[in-house]
């Protein structure tokens, strides 16, 4: 499907590739990985033509449609439902001339409409929009009501709908929450044709990819099979090359010696000489070289607390304005519990940690906490507040005001921030170096309690290996928000799930967990006879008249489908009678002229397939009729 040949991309400063070539076959779903700010984005930017490589380096079939979620969806006064279907551009061209065909035209466009099952579309768009967190309700209101991250999904479930023959994904659970993740996967296990996927959830790669792309040292290397198996090979790569390395480097020295010892002898001058050139012609055995990922420092709290840590009874909160979004909160966390908060967008979850770190105070019932207890509290959008014109070292002055100017900058350094980037500002940090530096600062005063909402968002998967190492060191309780449904299950102990205006505990582990999304998106997703202009006859295009708010969209009108069922029924009659003509031939031909029977029967079978089509269509046309009369 993609071939890249040799292709090297010089920009900004600094080499991104260098004569990297790879093939990716049809239908694979590959994994694009590699660390931060090595030139992922850069290589999508390539293959889309924003960014010109300089020559042919990179090719795809010249008929293959590619798509993308570059960006938001702009806030238009268009329905989310109708933006999606606007994805499919044939369709959408095709709805367009029903109301300004010539009769003889309606034909031709009821009939390819029926082939590409136009009239299906809106419950299939419906059925994305569910999985990603759209109900019904929301599918009907217009762009515009809806927030960035929001339109971010409404991007996607566009690329998802329009089908390209090649997917270009870029991080696309980071604006998703965990329930919309888990739909993801099971969709993209189920893409039917190319994707290509930035991603750091390792689970996703491990449960939709069937390559990996790996993006190092300036070259690209696929290899097969899920990101598990990547690692494997790789680390056999690597056992085998340094194999190699110390065979070579003993022979080296082997052939050295023998230099050393018999150069300045006469009758060993050749041999020297022979093994000084076998010497000059080895190549060294490159070897794979790990950057290292700096830890995350969780220190635990020097003194437990007494049990419990918190405890929740009947206890209902919300805001000052409004009714409580929680209620009836029956709950207890001890030091060393890990729970996992479940729950879809909105369900209440930023809620229950705003009131667990102590900035929310629940409005009827009871919450008992220790007086002692000291919370630390990242939600991401810590990093989206942060100043810009911030230092970590201004920040980490503030913090610790009392320490020396070496302590501090120690510190930075403990935290993966090297000297060069602790006086650099906020807005020149990557969005991994802001996570790691706040991750560390909230739990830098050894809090009993970590709340840790959507904490990965910014980081590669060497980095969320790190934090799973320092969080299962850290002895204190942890409340865990994430769409990384693998750092979810190897913390969490228990899952409490945040639904229906409340907060309980929920029986079973991830795998029922998801089970248990995927089933309640099947049983959400509606059927197509309950979708508003579901049918192709009623999804027409908008009014002209745009003064008219309130103003619904119109259909053909009854006149122009009329005489669509006119056009049918004459083409389904002047069919008919070729078919009658040609039985009539075949029947002579059997006697009089029976070589003529061959290409008799294949008319035939052309025109009583012509004849079917022209049913469906007048089929079509009587039920939109119908509906609109």
């Amino acid at each position: 499907m993609l071939q890249i040949t040799d292709l090297t991309f010089n920009a900004w400063g600094r080499k991104f590739l260098e004569d990297a070539s790879v093939s990716l076959p049809p239908g694979a779903k590959v994994g694009l990985v590699g660390r931060n700010g090595i030139g992922k984005s850069t290589l999508f930017k390539l293959i889309l033509g924003e960014l010109a490589a300089g020559g042919d380096e990179i090719s795809l079939p010249k008929t293959a449609r590619i798509g993308s979620v570059d960006q938001e969806h702009p806030a238009t006064s268009v329905s989310v439902l109708e933006t999606i279907l606007e994805a499919d551009e044939e369709r959408h061209s095709l709805l367009g001339r029903l109301e300004t065909a010539e009769p003889e035209e309606m034909g031709e466009i009821w009939t390819r409409l029926i082939e590409i099952d136009a009239d299906a579309a809106p419950a299939r768009a419906a059925e994305i929009l569910v999985g990603l967190g759209f109900d019904h309700e929301n599918q009907q209101r217009p762009m515009s009501e809806f927030s960035g991250g929001w339109r971010m999904r409404v991007a996607l479930a566009a690329a998802l709908f329009a089908e390209p023959d090649m997917l270009l994904l870029d991080e696309p659970t980071n604006y998703l929450d965990l329930e919309g993740a888990l739909w993801l996967e099971a969709r993209l296990k189920k893409y039917p044709h190319t994707a290509l996927i930035i991603s750091h959830d390792r689970e996703m790669l491990n449960e939709v990819c069937t390559h990996i792309l790996h993006l190092a040292n300036r070259n690209l290397t696929l290899y097969t099979g899920n990101y598990d198996q990547f690692e494997k090979a790789r680390a056999e790569k690597a056992r085998l090359q340094l194999s190699a390395k110390a065979k070579q480097d003993a022979e080296r020295a082997h052939l050295q010696a023998f230099v050393d010892r018999f150069k300045a002898k006469a009758s060993k001058a050749a041999q020297a000489q022979s093994r000084m050139k076998r010497l000059a012609k080895m190549q060294p055995v490159a070897t794979t070289i790990e950057e290292r990922v700096a830890p995350f420092i969780l220190p635990s709290p020097p003194r437990p607390l007494a049990p419990p840590l918190i405890r929740l009874e009947r206890a209902n909160v919300g805001y000052e304005t409004g009714k409580p979004i929680l209620r009836n909160l029956n709950l207890r966390m001890d030091l060393d519990d890990r729970i996992g908060l479940l729950g879809v967008n909105g369900a209440g979850k930023s809620t229950f940690a705003k009131m667990i770190a102590g900035a929310l105070n629940v409005s009827e019932g009871e919450l008992h906490r220790d007086r002692k207890m000291r919370v630390g509290w990242f939600h991401q959008h810590q990093i989206e507040a942060m100043d810009p014109t911030d230092t970590p070292l201004e920040i980490i002055r503030r913090a610790m005001p009392e320490a020396s100017e070496s302590s501090r900058r120690s510190k930075l350094a403990q935290w993966g921030l090297g000297y060069e980037k602790q006086e650099t500002t906020v807005a020149s940090l990557s969005g991994g170096e802001r996570a790691r530096l706040l991750l560390n600062q909230v739990a830098m005063d050894a809090p009993h309690v970590l709340i840790l909402d959507e904490p990965t968002n910014h980081l590669d998967i060497d980095s969320r290996r790190a934090l799973l190492d320092a969080l299962n060191d850290y002895s204190g309780a942890v409340i865990l928000i994430t769409h990384d449904r693998s750092l979810m299950e190897m913390v969490a102990d228990r899952l409490w799930l945040a639904a229906d205006g409340t907060v309980k505990p929920f029986e079973g582990d991830m795998d029922d967990y998801a089970k248990f999304v995927l089933d309640r998106a099947k049983a959400a997703a509606v059927k197509p006879s309950q979708i508003k202009d579901e049918t192709v006859a009623a999804a027409a295009p908008a009014s002209n008249n745009k003064g008219k708010k309130n103003e619904k969209k119109s259909g053909p009108s009854p006149s122009t489908l009329r005489h669509a069922v006119k056009k049918a029924e004459e083409r389904m009659a002047q069919l008919t009678t070729e078919i009658a003509r040609i039985d009539d031939d075949m029947a002579n031909a059997s006697v009089s002229n029976p070589k003529a029977l061959e290409g008799l029967t294949r008319a035939r079978a052309k025109t009583q397939s012509d004849l079917d089509a022209a049913e469906a269509a007048w089929v079509a046309a009587e039920e939109a009729l119908a509906e609109v009369s």
